[in-house]
């Protein structure tokens, strides 16, 4: 991975940068180079795909980052488990979209919640609609050597604004210890990988050496027998992954535990910075000065990702702090309740308030379509936009579609 900024804002933090992903793709083992201009939303899905959306729509997607995809290991918990996830080749041949980057986040705001009254020492808790799972470093570190995304973040102890000081020190010490571990077990696996394929390969072939390992196996206790073979060695044998790590930073609404802990992550080797913790209840008034405490702290030349700012002014917010990579359930939110954007496409608003819009709950930057003043307006929802529902579709088609609960109207407001 690299990172290159190409212009800093004057009147703030802001930045304009190149980020570039090199991997290989399983099975072919072919190189794949993506390149992301931030900053840039990444595309938030459910599983590994975005809501609403199938593969084949992914391109008409017309904004920056949109090669860029969001998940959460968490997602897999009941599903193809790590083995088969690797044998397959990766999240990317999982999915068929091997030309897209992945990102895997231990949390995000749609399946995958940090509980963080269930989290301990151990490990961390996450709600999810298969219900709550304790995940270790060790059991995540799994999960991300068999999914090979492109870019994983380091397992967290998020907390909510509310959380006392005591709880918010114990998040930031656990974050840092959990870094320490998964820093630690992706060095190993990386450094014994080629060790492991060489031992596969000779065991395979001389069957002499394999009675000779089942005899060593048998001579070892159960608890170190259990260790090897259900943990140690499905590592290895998923063999490391080649994405990038950004060390994640916690804190809470503490200025001082923000600080610690993003000077702590900044010593360790991590190629970028995953800031987490926002939108569990915290004040957007508040906000700039945690994000400023923590970007001060960390170097320039390595990218930043935030998670947990959804609404548009909370983005820009982030933009202003100097942040590379949001994430944002925004979108999502307004199509599960019928509406679509308005964004005028010159920049310019019109101020003056509509009362019927406030009515239906719209305003100058988004619209209710499933208002019953739109039945018969066979309009466009944004003169003027070259996307594709308004070049093909009217407010009276999609208006249509919403009350008869159509699935085919989610994807146009996605569109």
């Amino acid at each position: 991975m690299k990172f290159c900024i190409k212009s800093w804002s004057k009147n703030s933090r802001a930045r304009v940068g190149l980020l570039q992903l090199t991997s290989f793709r399983q099975p072919e083992n072919k190189k794949k180079e993506i390149e992301i201009e931030t900053p840039a939303l990444v595309l938030t899905t459910r599983k590994g795909l975005p809501a609403f959306v199938s593969p084949d729509h992914l391109v008409a997607l017309q904004f920056c980052g949109s090669t860029l995809l969001q998940f959460s290991p968490m997602h897999f918990m009941e599903g193809p488990n790590p083995k088969t996830i690797s044998n397959i080749g990766g999240i990317h041949q999982l999915l068929g979209l091997k030309d897209y980057g992945f990102v895997s986040v231990p949390r995000d705001s749609i399946l995958s919640l940090p509980e963080s009254s269930s989290s301990n020492k151990h490990g961390a808790s996450f709600e999810t609609p298969c219900g709550r799972f304790l995940v270790k470093p060790v059991e995540y570190m799994k999960m991300i050597s068999s999914m090979k995304p492109d870019l994983w973040v380091s397992l967290a102890d998020e907390v909510p604004a509310s959380a006392t000081l005591k709880r918010n020190r114990a998040s930031v010490e656990r974050t840092i210890r959990w870094l320490d571990d998964c820093i630690s077990l992706d060095t190993s696996v990386r450094r014994m990988g080629l060790k492991a394929m060489m031992i596969c390969t000779v065991v395979t072939m001389y069957s002499p050496v394999t009675r000779k390992f089942h005899n060593y196996l048998s001579g070892l206790s159960q608890k170190l027998q259990h260790f090897l073979i259900e943990v140690l060695i499905p590592i290895l044998l998923f063999l490391p992954c080649d994405g990038a790590l950004f060390g994640s930073i916690v804190g809470g609404c503490s200025i001082e535990e923000r600080e610690h802990c993003a000077q702590e992550v900044a010593k360790r080797n991590v190629a970028g910075y995953y800031i987490g913790g926002f939108g569990l209840g915290d004040s957007i008034d508040g906000r700039a000065s945690l994000l400023h405490a923590v970007t001060d702290c960390l170097p320039n030349e390595k990218p930043r990702q935030i998670c947990g700012l959804g609404l548009p002014e909370e983005v820009l917010q982030g933009v202003a702090a100097g942040i590379d990579l949001f994430d944002s359930t925004y979108i999502y939110q307004l199509t599960l309740g019928g509406f679509a954007l308005t964004f005028p496409l010159d920049g310019k608003f019109n101020h003056v308030s509509d009362p019927k819009l406030t009515a239906m709950g719209g305003d100058r930057t988004k619209i209710n379509l499933k208002a019953t003043v739109y039945r018969k307006d066979a309009s466009r929802i944004v003169d003027g936009c070259n996307c594709y529902t308004c070049q093909n579709h009217t407010k009276a088609y999609i208006n249509h579609l919403l009350n008869v609960h159509e699935m085919l109207a989610p994807i146009l407001l996605e569109m």
